[in-house]
């Protein structure tokens, strides 16, 4: 895995500084310690740090073709590589290498910016054209490999693999997305084109973007988008079968690499699944990591421990303390941008031991979208059965007036915490599911933003992300169109960029076959009613896995990958939370109110009410505004 930057003179041939790319490309050293590499023209520099995977002796970056007329900083991996190799040599192109990266060169060549289609991988990457005289940037299907870019007033245009590789660049505003912040406030990360810089964006998933030279600006390209159809053909015993032979061959792709490579092993659906078929495809044991928890309710190990010794592995657990809070701060330098998912924490952990042993590792991240998997999806979908035979003109007023009244029992066991329930009872299906996801309530974050920040928002709200995504692609079934928002927003914005950032702190690749597209696309043809049966999440996957996998695994109830926060909050790092009400991001900014902060530090202290998600939200925020030197 690596980094790529780059710069780009949109209206002229200036000569750029040596020392501010290498500066650039130094702030990106974790994601690709092995060697780096810059290059340097009239009107462009793009520079490359690599991690070695595949052809360890010449794959080295930026590369140029043959004729020295294209040049390409990539960072990712293209698995059917080998085809489009002999594809591309049958129309006469002739490889110096044994690396994906030379094909990309030749496929831009041979297809434009049609090109994309042809790669089956994850990346980003980005070609200078120097016949053409133009830039062209492109992010894979999925989201899997970040790729952030600004343009400024002078006419350059900048980009990197994460944002910390822009702030260098002379010139580029800090100036906070006020939007952003609405965003990271409900829903604990920042979606997708949106950063926490004005100036900065990110180019989204499935999308390309080309510049030339005098050109405006253009907008970006999608190139792909999932269909979900239900148009399968066949029966359940039949995808049963396809299904195993499909995640099979997405496994057997990401087994090609010149370095160790291994798996992690939650003890989860996903991440078993994902081993047993290493497993089955591998004549040596599988390398597996395991991190558990010194507190039972947070520890899987035992079930991964089941696993492995099902396959034979090479297994390694480490057990994390309870109060392993010390990341807090680095967290902070990591993600660049805030963000709220405290798993963060367990996951920077199991790649710190899975580094150790390999330096790639297949991972089970994308199960739960694909098939269902969330606890969150049958609460919507449950919702929805009521939703459909009440009208909202008699949902709206009758379960808004319960939801406002009916007390907040976080003590309580769950089918007296009817609050949530309610609210969303009275919202559309779009704004249940937004309130479902989100890590605050609305009144929540009116309570915490004061009116200046209100004045900054003009009204904005973050449910116009979900909407934004449905306008262009309207999807009747209720539950695909959760899915659907979900791989465009939370896949991306929340559970990728956790992964990609703590495995590139530890220069280790990590590789997910349950995202493959070929396979995405196959599962969203399938029925709705084989993902999700009843109050069973996963069902078909699960069924097709029966043969592979122990029913404890399959079966057993949803853990997560979770850490205490509560406790921390009222114990260790109860100073810390404190300090929050003095905050100068926070309450020198004068877009948050100390009022109800202090409300909320008070309130979850005493026991009385649980709040920590915004705790931890607020936490991030602070740590992340400082690093960033962010203008609020």
């Amino acid at each position: 895995m690596c980094g790529i930057a780059g710069i780009f003179d949109r209206t002229g041939f200036r000569d750029f500084d040596p020392d501010l790319l290498a500066t650039m490309n130094q702030t990106q050293f974790h994601r690709g310690p092995d060697e780096g590499g810059q290059f340097l023209l009239p009107g462009v520099a793009l520079a490359h740090r690599r991690l070695s995977i595949i052809d360890l002796s010449s794959g080295q970056q930026p590369m140029h073709s043959a004729n020295g007329d294209i040049t390409v900083v990539f960072n990712g991996e293209i698995y059917n590589f080998p085809d489009l190799t002999e594809q591309l040599k049958a129309r006469g192109y002739q490889f110096r290498t044994h690396c994906d990266t030379e094909v990309i060169l030749y496929a831009w060549q041979e297809w434009g910016e049609e090109c994309v289609s042809h790669f089956r991988g994850m990346f980003a990457f980005a070609i200078y054209d120097h016949r053409q005289e133009c830039l062209f940037l492109a992010r894979d299907r999925l989201g899997i490999k970040p790729l952030y870019y600004a343009a400024l007033a002078d006419g350059s245009f900048i980009f990197g693999s994460e944002l910390k590789v822009l702030k260098p660049y002379p010139g580029l505003s800090r100036k906070a997305d006020y939007q952003a912040v609405e965003d990271y406030f409900a829903l604990g990360y920042i979606p997708e084109p949106r950063t926490i810089f004005q100036a900065v964006r990110k180019l989204e998933p499935g999308h390309s973007l080309l510049l030339r030279k005098n050109q405006p600006l253009p907008k970006s390209r999608e190139y792909w988008d999932v269909e979900f159809t239900g148009a399968a053909v066949g029966d359940i015993s039949q995808w049963q079968e396809e299904l195993v032979e499909r995640m099979r061959e997405a496994v057997r792709i990401r087994m090609v690499a010149e370095v160790p490579l291994g798996a992690f092993l939650s003890g989860g659906v996903d991440s078993s699944a994902v081993v047993a078929m290493m497993a089955q495809l591998s004549s040596d044991p599988v390398n597996t990591c395991a991190i558990g928890f010194d507190v039972k309710q947070f520890n899987e190990t035992e079930f991964a421990t089941m696993v492995a010794e099902r396959y034979h592995t090479n297994h390694h657990e480490e057990v994390v303390s309870s109060d392993d809070f010390d990341l807090l701060d680095q967290l902070a330098d990591l993600y660049d941008e805030p963000f709220a998912d405290s798993s963060a924490i367990p996951t920077y952990r199991v790649c710190e031991l899975a580094k150790k042993r390999v330096t790639v590792a297949l991972s089970g991240d994308g199960g739960d979208e694909n098939f269902a998997g969330y606890r969150r999806y049958r609460w919507h979908m449950n919702e929805e059965q009521l939703r459909t035979r009440i009208p909202y003109g008699i949902r709206r007023p009758l379960f808004g007036a319960l939801g406002e009244i009916y007390p907040k029992l976080d003590w309580a066991p769950r089918v007296l915490r009817a609050k949530s329930t309610l609210q969303s009872l009275a919202r559309d299906a779009v704004g249940a599911y937004m309130h479902t996801v989100s890590i605050t309530t609305d009144d929540q974050r009116r309570r915490l933003f004061t009116a200046q920040m209100k004045s900054e928002l003009q009204s904005y709200a973050a449910i116009e992300n979900f909407h934004a995504h449905l306008e262009r692609k309207p999807i009747e079934d209720p539950l695909s169109m959760i899915q659907y928002l979900d791989l465009k927003t939370y896949l991306p914005g929340d559970i990728l960029t956790k992964v990609d950032r703590a495995s590139m702190a530890h220069a280790l690749e990590v590789r997910v076959p349950l995202l493959d597209h070929k396979f995405v696309e196959w599962i969203a043809t399938l029925p709705s009613d084989v993902k999700l049966q009843g109050q069973e999440g996963k069902y078909v996957f699960k069924k097709a896995l029966e043969s592979h996998l122990p029913d404890d695994v399959l079966y057993r109830a949803k853990m997560g990958f979770g850490v205490p926060l509560a406790n921390w909050f009222r114990g260790p790092l109860q100073e810390r939370v404190r300090a929050l009400l003095y905050s100068e991001v926070l309450i020198g900014s004068g877009l948050f109110s100390r009022y109800y902060i202090e409300h909320v530090v008070e309130q979850h202290i005493a026991g009385l009410r649980e709040y920590s998600a915004l705790i931890w939200a607020l936490l991030m925020f602070d740590a992340c505004a400082r690093k960033l030197e962010l203008e609020l």
